[in-house]
């Protein structure tokens, strides 16, 4: 069963009438532009074809009403004109709740809701199920209660309580794309900006992930480490972010830069630079460059960022070996582990799927997961 089939049957089964709407947002992979974002660079994200899909009605009183299908049906209620608290269990309910005590402070001209809420966005894959989620959940009370709110707003209001509510951090890449994502369309977004541009996707072109199951660890000091490195390097510049440094600057003076600090910078730069640049190939059908430019990503990821793991090389490796110049393939998100992304020919999936398959595993001892997407359309009615 489709997840609009089922969330519309719980929905009947659960409160005894139909819903109205069912509403989708998708989940996200960023083609390129690692660790630009809170450089105040360039991110180019495509949403994905995995989603989180929610069933919903009004409600005549100021209840909301919350199933979970994913999570054994598990239920949450809650009052619109009571404060909105955080719980310790379920902890998917706080996404919810986050969403909507954020959302009244945009805009409080909204009363209750009935939903029932499902998703095949992988968790913990590093593709953005809680971003979907939130899109999802700002989407349901747009369009019920006709709020005069954009996409951004939606996008915003979902990073604020994903900040604020649930207390992770993360920028405002995930939650963009999956409001704002075009079908057969990437996304290049100006972080410091928000500004956006769609950018056309070639014709017949699979966006592949795959998932190195490398179980993370050191992520969270790390990323932490890596952000400091890069503001020592805006200070050093007497910039407000490495976004205002230029590369010809950079290199003047590289030598009197504390050596990994060093690297950190010309990772940043270097990434802007070739997101630009990617964005550009992308809308002119040139597959071979954008393979170049992934692969540059990668490296400078491998050997200046260094945020890569041996697994991940590995998957890189074994898939380049096999798509040569007909697409790239690089890791994806914030590393120590996760994924990878391949942009491919579709003609080309079964074959790399195959090579994976026979030697990841005996390479690594670790068994991947192998997801194929297209680019898809942002949240709305499905």
């Amino acid at each position: 069963m489709s997840l609009k089939t089922t969330t519309q049957q719980v929905f009947t089964d659960t409160f005894g009438y139909a819903p109205t709407h069912t509403i989708q947002a998708p989940g996200r992979v960023n083609l390129i532009g690692e660790h630009t974002d809170y450089n105040d660079g360039f991110v180019l994200p495509c949403a994905i074809d995995y989603q989180t899909v929610i069933a919903c009605a009004k409600r005549d009183d100021r209840q909301v009403r919350v199933v979970a299908v994913d999570y054994d049906n598990q239920q949450d209620s809650f009052s619109l004109d009571e404060p909105i608290l955080s719980l310790k269990e379920p902890m998917w309910a706080n996404y919810v709740r986050g969403v909507v005590k954020h959302l009244q402070q945009r805009d409080a001209s909204f009363g209750g809701v009935d939903m029932v809420i499902s998703g095949d966005v992988p968790q913990g894959a590093g593709l953005s199920s809680s971003a979907s989620l939130e899109v999802a959940v700002g989407t349901v009370f747009q369009q019920l209660y006709h709020l005069k709110l954009d996409g951004a707003a939606i996008a915003l209001n979902g990073q604020e309580a994903e900040n604020q509510f649930v207390g992770c951090n993360c920028g405002i890449m995930d939650q963009l794309i999956s409001a704002l994502g075009k079908k057969d369309h990437a996304m290049l977004l100006d972080c410091r900006t928000l500004g956006t541009r769609p950018v056309s996707m070639p014709k017949d072109v699979a966006v592949v992930i795959i998932n190195s199951n490398f179980r993370r660890s050191l992520v969270g000091s790390e990323y932490n480490t890596r952000r400091e490195q890069c503001e020592t390097g805006a200070r050093f510049f007497a910039q407000p972010a490495l976004r205002d440094v230029d590369i010809a600057q950079f290199k003047a003076v590289e030598h009197e830069l504390d050596p990994q600090v060093a690297k950190r910078v010309r990772h940043v730069l270097t990434e802007n630079a070739r997101t630009l640049e990617a964005a550009e190939a992308l809308s002119k059908g040139d597959l071979q460059r954008m393979g170049e430019l992934m692969a540059e990503s990668h490296a400078s990821m491998r050997d200046d960022f260094e945020i890569t793991v041996p697994p991940i090389d590995t998957l890189v490796d074994i898939v380049k070996a096999e798509i040569g110049e007909r697409g790239g393939v690089r890791m994806t998100g914030g590393g120590f582990g996760g994924c990878v992304v391949a942009l491919m020919p579709s003609d080309l999936v079964d074959r790399v799927k195959a090579v994976v398959a026979e030697q990841y595993e005996a390479k690594t001892g670790i068994k991947e997961t192998f997801y194929v997407c297209t680019a898809s359309e942002g949240a709305g009615q499905c």
